[in-house]
């Protein structure tokens, strides 16, 4: 493996991570500041909040789109080894959570890191974190824990199934992350969610 080339990759991986569409979108196509609704964090969960569906899905598939393209490239093409592929995966997440262009103010880095998981590929380990999540958004009213609830619970579930030692590294990587960009949030402790018990009102309805 050409060390120089993965320097390259994981450079230009963090420069394209660190593009924050979010806020160039609103811009452009909204003619606002995205930041300035919501919790003020420049990714696709405010721009939907800014006034577009359509524009924040645009900038959701974006996120998780741009944490893919090195990592093929070196997998597909290069055949880099595995380590090195991780390695890329968390320099696209680092420059979308650490971006230059926003001061190294960027965002919170999910959808960059479902794409990275995607292209690496980590099927088990999306599945999972989207179930967990899923569960989380039921039970926690808080964003920030339902966060981290879905990604202590990947961890501990790759860890139990003896996963591979590389795969567990990237993931307490992504949970470290996660962790310092939710710090503030993280300081409300969470409760019981509304949406739980609405859910269970709903499916006795169907039932």
């Amino acid at each position: 493996m050409d060390i120089a080339l993965l320097i390259l990759l994981s450079v230009l991986s963090f420069l394209l991570g660190a593009c924050p569409f979010s806020v160039w979108i609103g811009k452009l196509a909204l003619k606002t500041d995205i930041r300035l609704y919501g919790d003020g964090n420049p990714g696709a969960y405010n721009v939907f909040r800014a006034g577009g569906r359509f524009w924040g899905v645009v900038c959701m598939l974006a996120d998780i789109l741009k944490g893919m393209p090195f990592i093929l490239i070196a997998r597909l093409t290069l055949d880099f080894p595995q380590a090195a592929l991780y390695t890329i995966a968390l320099f696209a997440v680092l420059g979308h959570a650490f971006s230059p262009f926003l001061r190294f103010r960027g965002g919170k880095a999910l959808a960059v890191a479902g794409g990275t998981m995607l292209a690496l590929p980590l099927p088990d380990m999306v599945i999972s974190y989207a179930i967990l999540m899923f569960i989380g958004f039921l039970l926690i009213d808080n964003d920030a824990w339902t966060v981290m609830f879905a990604a202590v619970g990947s961890l501990v579930y790759l860890v139990v199934n003896q996963s591979d030692s590389l795969e567990i590294v990237y993931v307490s990587c992504l949970l470290l992350i996660f962790f310092v960009k939710h710090l503030k949030d993280l300081k409300t402790l969470p409760h019981l969610s509304g949406r739980f018990v609405t859910w269970l009102r709903s499916r006795k309805r169907a039932a």
